[in-house]
């Protein structure tokens, strides 16, 4: 780049010094010359005072003598000097002896001297004789034309001025060679080079030194724009490895590797795009691992993270099939499989996909296996926006886990308004507690050794005013997921120990009150002072409350439910384990918890007659709680031959069809009432219901 010579630092300064010289100089000029003003005058003045001493001896002689043309002859001596104008001798206040006068120099520079210094200039000197009484005469009087002195003012002035500016005009021309050399000249070698940097590599071409100017201003400020240069390279460098980085994490999922939701957006927008053009299906499969939470828990978070790699290697060995793969977040995963035909291919894939699963997977000491359930979604039956179909995956995989696990779900049309109901029913159940329509339903747990009522579970039931009756297992995990589960769990410990109170009025003082407690009750900090006060309040006697909880709820935090158990049991209550069988409850766990009654679930009850290994489970159960010296409780018992069995095999009490189905707290009262004195269990639960 080349510099224009307008431009030039040189010439500004030269400019810059050359003003200031000039002012410079016309300032000290001016004083000079306002000085030579001060010494004209005084030269003038010296002048009329030499010559009145001069003439001052002849011009007392004169006016003494009063001798007037000896008066007209020192008056003729006085204007053989050019710059006396006018001369008078006398007293002044008698005519005078002898006086002169004649006209002004005509000299052209007394346009500026009469400006400064007056046309004329008048002095006089006083006539006294001689002697001891020194007696006054008069006055010798004389008047001066200014003009021949200005005449050599103006000259000096103007050679001042002129030297002034010729001074400073030399000076510019030595300073502007000066900075050319100093300042300008290396300035433009640096620019030069400047020029030459390459801004990718900035440090690559660096600012040579110059010589003679290592230690100072320009010296430091090359070294300083080098280590500059160096800076900006390293951060330029800095800057792209952060900016990869960054991309790439915005991209790709850390853990894994895999692209993320993002990215997969955009590549099954793609995939769609093409897939539209030749009219292809494309399937979409999102993975959802099953209870992977338990495994965190189990096994710790870094042994998660490894499951999660190596399950990500065994989805990468299907990517000859696959139009992408990513990890959605959490333990949910997206497979793309692209130009299908029949949707059993996507279908032959999900199940490919399960049976890699099923083989475990091996982390130092111990062999894991991992389930998941899968939701499928096809293009374009299902949706024609990668949105509609990712969206739609996830929800038929959400539903799937909620009826059954370890399998493969399709997205059905119907899907869509089960999963708008279920949002209605949510948003309804905030109110349902205040709007009362929540309502207590009670179900006969009977003793075995005695045939006798010996406690009741409280169930909670919901009869929405446009639905009807919602089941428990659809409105319940929806309290526990908006949080309302607290408030009416609250609710229903409030109403079953008031019922349990009234029951105990009536004379059923043996009688024991069994409460489900949910998974987020369980872990609720405020449970344990809750069901004290109830306890206090509805003067509950020991051991007549039993809380009911889950295999699940007790391994999500196994540490503070131990806590509130414990604390439970020192209020008084029971602690029962409800559904015992389903879950995957460590025996060590269980070993140690505060437990003193275990609950087989129905779903072993009801086939236990026909079905060998749900009759080994239930013996085994029923030999676990013995061996760890609690009481069992068998639900769901709908036949006598259900009855006959677990009785046969040790269990202390049974609840389901055939003794009652739940019902209103009236009827239990009449139910109670009639087992009392009749003590035919089974006929009076047909007339009662």
């Amino acid at each position: 780049m080349k510099l224009d010579l307008k431009h030039s630092l040189s010439l500004k300064l030269l400019r810059v010094v050359l003003l200031s010289a000039l002012v410079v100089g016309v300032v000290l000029s001016s004083a000079q010359i306002v000085f030579d003003v001060y010494k004209t005058r005084q030269v003038v003045a010296t002048d009329a005072q030499r010559i009145l001493a001069m003439f001052s001896d002849p011009s007392t002689q004169a006016v003494y003598s009063l001798d007037r043309e000896m008066g007209m002859q020192v008056i003729e001596g006085l204007f053989q000097n050019d710059s006396v104008r006018m001369a008078a001798i006398g007293h002044p206040n008698e005519p005078r002896l002898a006086e002169r006068s004649r006209d002004l120099l005509n000299i052209d520079s007394r346009v500026f001297t009469d400006l400064i210094l007056g046309k004329q200039m008048e002095f006089s000197a006083p006539l006294v004789g001689r002697g001891p009484f020194k007696e006054y005469y008069g006055d010798l009087t004389i008047t001066l034309d200014t003009a021949p002195y200005g005449q050599n003012f103006i000259t000096s002035s103007i050679i001042i001025v002129i030297s002034g500016v010729l001074r400073a005009l030399a000076t510019a021309m030595v300073l502007y060679f000066v900075y050319q050399w100093l300042l300008t000249k290396p300035l433009s070698k640096i620019i030069d080079h400047l020029s030459n940097i390459n801004p990718d590599h900035p440090s690559e071409n660096q600012l040579p030194m110059l010589k003679g100017n290592e230690k100072n201003e320009l010296g430091l400020w090359i070294n300083t724009a080098n280590q500059l240069l160096s800076s900006i390279e390293r951060n330029t460098h800095l800057r792209r490895e952060a900016e990869n980085s960054l991309q790439r994490m915005s991209q790709y999922d850390f853990l894994t590797g895999l692209p993320n939701r993002l990215q997969l957006q955009e590549q099954l927008d793609h995939i769609l795009a093409d897939a539209g053009r030749v009219q292809h299906r494309v399937a979409v499969l999102c993975v959802g691992l099953d209870d992977f939470k338990n495994v965190n828990e189990q096994f710790g978070y870094q042994t998660g993270d490894q499951l999660l790699l190596l399950l990500s290697d065994r989805l990468r060995s299907h990517s000859g099939r696959l139009g992408a793969l990513a990890r959605l977040g959490g333990d949910q995963f997206a497979l793309i499989q692209a130009d299908i035909e029949q949707p059993y291919e996507a279908a032959e894939l999900a199940q490919s996909i399960l049976d890699d699963l099923d083989l475990p997977f091996a982390l130092e000491l111990h062999e894991i296996r991992l389930r998941a359930t899968i939701g499928i979604t096809l293009f374009p039956e299902d949706g024609d926006s990668t949105e509609k179909l990712l969206q739609k995956a996830e929800q038929t995989m959400t539903l799937a886990k909620s009826r059954s696990r370890n399998r493969y779900q399709f997205y059905i049309a119907s899907l869509d308004n089960e999963m708008r109901r279920r949002r209605e029913l949510e948003k309804d159940l905030r109110d349902a507690l205040a709007r009362n329509e929540l309502h207590m339903v009670y179900q006969p747990q009977i003793d075995y050794r005695d045939k006798r009522v010996a406690g009741v579970e409280a169930l909670l039931r919901w009869q929405h005013p446009q639905h009807g009756f919602v089941s428990p297992d659809i409105f319940i995990p929806l309290a526990e997921q908006n949080g309302s589960i607290i408030a009416i769990g609250e609710w229903v410990l409030e109403q079953a120990c008031k019922q349990l109170r009234d029951w105990h009025d009536l004379g059923f003082i043996d009688l024991r009150m069994a409460i489900n407690l949910s998974t987020v009750q369980l872990h609720h900090s405020e449970l344990p002072r809750v069901v004290n006060n109830l306890i206090q309040v509805y003067r509950l006697p020991p051991n007549s409350l039993e809380l009911e909880v889950t295999e699940t709820g007790l391994m999500e935090d196994i540490n503070t439910a131990a806590q509130h158990l414990l604390s439970l049991r020192r209020c008084g209550a029971l602690i029962a384990i409800d559904d015992f069988g389903t879950g995957y409850s460590s025996l060590s766990y269980l070993k140690s918890l505060p437990l003193d009654k275990i609950k087989i679930d129905k779903s072993f009850v009801a086939d236990l007659i026909d079905d060998a290994d749900d009759a080994t489970i239930v013996r085994a159960i029923i030999q676990l709680a013995k061996n760890l010296g609690m009481q069992v409780i068998a639900e769901g018992v709908e036949t006598v031959e259900q009855e006959a069995y677990i009785i046969a095999h040790g269990c202390d009490e049974g609840q389901g069809y055939l003794y009652s189905k739940p019902l209103p707290a009236r009827e239990i009262t009449l139910f109670l009432k009639q087992s009392r004195q009749t003590g035919n269990l089974i006929n009076l639960a047909a007339s009662a219901g």
